[in-house]
């Protein structure tokens, strides 16, 4: 289900560029067709199960829609039903509750459910100002689960430090700005909305996994894009990408 955020993005970006744009707040033609769609594909996620990714899919609809010119009473309206489901899909669901729990407080348990927050603070702390030199870290050999996938920041950190960790979110910043700017510059409405939500795809996803990894959110299991080890997130985002530059081709 990874190019699933990639099927939404093309429906939402047909849905709100047509030729019957500015119907962003009208129920019948725009709302209740994309919170159908995008609550089908959430909820396939879901079952994977990954709530993290549904999550993140969730987000970038709402933005999208939101720079369409969706109404702040619609967003409002959504919250009253996403709260309930999210707390039954949480709260309700042993190790996803345990993970907030370790979220709060994962000294309460060291060995147990905070054991890898714990060592991923350890690596990035390990690695001070310039790191420990590429290849030389020691945590992702025997303490970090984990670590060439969801936890792959925090081995940046350890073995290249400060100065590499800010130069990978210099990085991330530089795709958002030139993302921005691709949509702004795009020949028409499904450009830029594609370009744009694209964008948001990459950079959002790239701000949970760092946020996960510095212990600013539970644990998500959300791959950070082009570094995190695995085959289908890495070809989903290098076709991402290869759409974005297409429309960087055609745009003024």
């Amino acid at each position: 289900m990874r190019n699933a955020r990639i099927r939404a993005l093309l429906y939402l970006t047909r849905r709100t560029s047509s030729k019957k744009a500015g119907r962003t707040n009208d129920l019948a033609f725009t709302l209740v067709p994309i919170a159908v769609i995008v609550s089908l594909l959430a909820g396939l996620i879901v079952l994977q199960p990954d709530l993290g990714t549904a999550l993140s899919l969730i987000a970038i609809s709402v933005v999208l829609l939101f720079v369409a010119g969706l109404d702040l009473r619609w967003i409002t309206a959504s919250v009253i039903f996403v709260v309930p489901a999210f707390y039954l899909l949480v709260f309700r669901v042993r190790y996803r509750r345990e993970r907030i729990l370790a979220f709060l407080n994962p000294w309460e348990e060291p060995l147990g459910r905070g054991f890898q927050i714990i060592q991923s603070l350890f690596s990035i702390a390990s690695g001070g100002i310039a790191g420990l030199g590429f290849m030389e870290g020691k945590q992702k050999l025997f303490y970090l689960p984990e670590a060439h996938t969801d936890f792959i920041f925090a081995v940046v950190g350890e073995e290249l430090g400060l100065i590499g960790t800010c130069a990978l979110l210099g990085l991330f910043a530089v795709f958002f700005w030139r993302g921005v700017r691709t949509s702004l510059r795009a020949p028409d409405l499904f450009g830029f909305y594609l370009a744009l939500g694209i964008t948001m795809m990459v950079c959002v996803q790239a701000f949970i996994n760092m946020s996960v990894v510095l212990g600013l959110l539970p644990t998500k299991g959300i791959p950070l894009p082009f570094l995190s080890y695995g085959g289908s997130s890495f070809v989903v985002m290098l076709a991402a990408v290869g759409i974005l530059l297409n429309v960087s081709q055609q745009s003024s």
